[in-house]
């Protein structure tokens, strides 16, 4: 009652002195947090005190990891061993564990695999925390777990990666193991870059990488991967390669130049006994880049190279990949034959080394082949094959594409609502991922849907604003005769199509959004949320003026004006400026 929530926020971060009690009535051990925590520790054995204090150094774990980072005789080769009542055998642990977890002071619970974890809650973490920096022990603990989770985490990525054998439910696994261990690998890479060891973080955000590619964090990877090449100096090639083909992967979805710039350095360090795997991938991601840039013979060369690399090496992960991109790129000349071919090899070489991740890329590839021919039916057998892996290890950037494809053939059927189901979730997983071609090839999904619907302004305006994104991106047009299709399908005359083109090439980012919003009639409730000066452009649009007289007589930017005239139809599910024209005259605005 005498501070205010947000005075009681500021002070948590010294949760010990905040709680605290005043009765003079209450036993010593109950007058504040820290004397109850203490009375509960000074009750612990020894070796309790000493595992508590070094679990502190964990978000969350499992046995093995208390095991080999907490025990005397278990940590790392070279590590301090300590001496008397503190030694800790690592046969011990699981007593110990136990112990504390009766005491309450640990909790244990099943994860999602069922496993045990472990966990503290956080105020006894923190005292847990605050003891072993008495004990001086925080470094040497810290040094422990950092050199124990390099070492797991690059086995778990060479697992993941099929650079070593194994079954796909094992490396479904390692997904399950990256995402139970975020906390702690976060925490870790925080305290690479405080003690200024780069190579340890570049190693773990290199093992990271896949996990972050396959699910879409391409944003939060880029930003660790930054960190540390920023201060990467003269680190080995063995080091700095892989992290530069690593960092060239993460920039693929939104920044071709930055890809080939990275790629480009990575395969100059990776061309190395030992590092065959990083330069085929490296190339391979050169091929992918100069195939979204439309320069197919040079698509083809890189991958012909690396398929030899990866080959020659035993890569198995690699050269599928390879042979998938030489299949895209045979479709894109129009040898739908040798794409077929190719496509198949690819699968066949991803089923072999059991790398459904792979599997279903190639999968995609084939479906993508199989709609372009006309064989609806083979290509949705091939993207629901690929969408039932893709969502078991939560592939987002590859699910969206997969949902892309799946929509497609629903409108050639004429189940447009399944079509528009199937877009909307496609165009959210690449929103969500900050996929800039995925939001264009959403985009222009959502404009052959509205064509479908008879909404022929709504689809104008949409391949307009995935134009406009391309040209941002610096990517290529879409294949020739698709937008003059479209165009002479609207059934529009060339004034109206050329607002419509102005209007829709202005809309920026808010070209999803009109997209998702399904088209109707307005209610009255959704008129009343028009905003003043959505009411002025209305007006505005109603008197026949395009954006640029709009922005100039109110005296905003153009681009301001497209986003208010998006928003007007998203809020009365208008799919053209003359039906904003139509209501605002008929409201007498």
């Amino acid at each position: 009652g005498v501070l205010s929530v947000e005075q009681i926020a500021t002070r948590l971060q010294d949760r010990f002195r905040l709680l605290s009690s005043s009765s003079r009535m209450a036993p010593q051990r109950h007058r504040t947090l820290r004397a109850a925590i203490d009375w509960s520790h000074d009750l612990l054995s020894e070796p309790e005190k000493v595992l508590l204090r070094r679990l502190s150094v964990f978000a969350g774990w499992p046995l093995d990891m208390a095991e080999q980072v907490c025990a005397s005789d278990g940590g790392q080769p070279g590590a301090e061993t300590e001496t008397g009542t503190e030694l800790l055998p690592a046969g011990d642990v699981l007593d110990r564990l136990t112990g504390l977890a009766d005491k309450s002071l640990v909790i244990a619970e099943p994860d999602a695999q069922g496993e045990i974890r472990y966990r503290m809650l956080d105020t006894i973490r923190d005292y847990a925390a605050a003891r072993l920096a008495e004990a001086g022990e925080t470094e040497m603990v810290r040094a422990r777990f950092r050199a124990f989770a390099v070492a797991e985490v690059e086995h778990l990525a060479l697992i993941g990666m099929a650079i070593v054998p194994a079954t796909w439910a094992t490396r479904v696994g390692t997904f399950r193991r990256f995402d139970a261990e975020t906390g702690n690998l976060r925490q870790l890479l925080g305290w690479c870059l405080a003690s200024g060891d780069v190579e340890s973080g570049l190693r773990i955000c290199v093992s990271m990488r896949p996990v972050w590619i396959v699910q879409g964090s391409f944003a939060e990877g880029t930003a660790w991967m930054d960190r540390f090449l920023a201060r990467a100096g003269d680190q080995p090639a063995r080091v700095l390669g892989p992290a530069q083909v690593g960092r060239a992967q993460l920039a693929l979805v939104a920044d071709h130049a930055e890809a080939a710039r990275r790629a480009r350095a990575g395969l100059a360090l990776c061309r190395v006994p030992g590092l065959e795997f990083w330069a085929a991938s490296a190339l391979n991601l050169l091929a992918e880049v100069a195939l979204k840039l439309g320069r197919l013979d040079e698509a083809d060369a890189q991958a012909a190279e690396a398929l030899s690399l990866a080959s020659g090496a035993g890569d198995g992960f690699n050269a599928g990949y390879a042979a998938g991109t030489r299949a895209t790129v045979a479709a894109y000349r129009g040898d739908f034959g040798a794409a077929l071919k190719l496509g198949e090899q690819a699968l066949a070489v991803a089923r072999q080394i059991d790398q459904q991740w792979a599997v279903a890329r190639t999968l995609l590839g084939l479906g993508d082949l199989a709609r372009v021919t006309g064989d609806q039916a083979a290509a949705r057998q091939r993207y629901r094959e690929a969408l039932s892996i893709l969502r078991e290890v939560n592939a987002r950037p590859e699910m969206a594409r997969c949902l892309a494809g799946l929509g497609r053939i629903e409108i050639v059927q004429g189940e447009l609502t399944v079509a528009r189901e199937y877009f909307a979730e496609s165009l959210e997983l690449s929103r969500a991922t900050g996929s800039r071609i995925g939001v264009i090839r959403g985009l222009d999904s959502f404009a052959a849907l509205a064509l479908a619907q008879g909404r022929p302004e709504r689809a104008v305006e949409l391949t307009a604003a995935a134009a406009a994104l391309r040209r941002v991106a610096q990517l290529p047009d879409p294949p020739a005769g698709r937008t003059e299709q479209l165009l002479s399908q609207s059934g529009l005359g060339d004034a109206e199509i050329k607002e419509l083109w102005e209007a829709g090439s202005e809309l920026g980012d808010t070209a999803v959004d009109l997209a998702l919003e399904p088209a109707g009639p307005p209610s009255a409730a959704a008129a009343d949320e028009l905003t003043a000066r959505e009411l002025q452009i209305a007006a505005a649009i109603a008197r026949g003026l395009g954006n640029k007289a709009v922005a100039a007589e109110l005296g905003i930017a153009p681009a301001t004006v497209a986003r208010h005239v998006a928003n007007i139809m998203a809020k009365l599910g208008f799919s053209s400026r003359a039906q904003i024209a139509k209501w605002s005259v008929s409201r007498g605005s």
